[in-house]
């Protein structure tokens, strides 16, 4: 991932094409601030969850 993509440029994409890193990345984020969300960074935040657990979890091996 040599261009990190931030949040403007990865929520005008699909779940689908953001890399493992990047869910990584956000999910943690969003992990640690949970209490703090409001309705639409919870929406955010279980998008994530679900576009990791359609990938079967998160493996580093490679970008995808």
């Amino acid at each position: 991932m040599d261009h990190k993509r931030d949040m403007t440029e990865l929520s005008m994409m699909p779940k689908s094409d953001w890399e493992n890193g990047e869910l990584a990345f956000f999910h943690h984020s969003l992990q640690q601030i949970a209490p703090y969300l409001n309705s639409e960074g919870v929406a955010i935040h279980r998008e994530i969850i679900k576009e990791i657990e359609h990938r079967g979890g998160l493996s580093f091996g490679g970008k995808r």
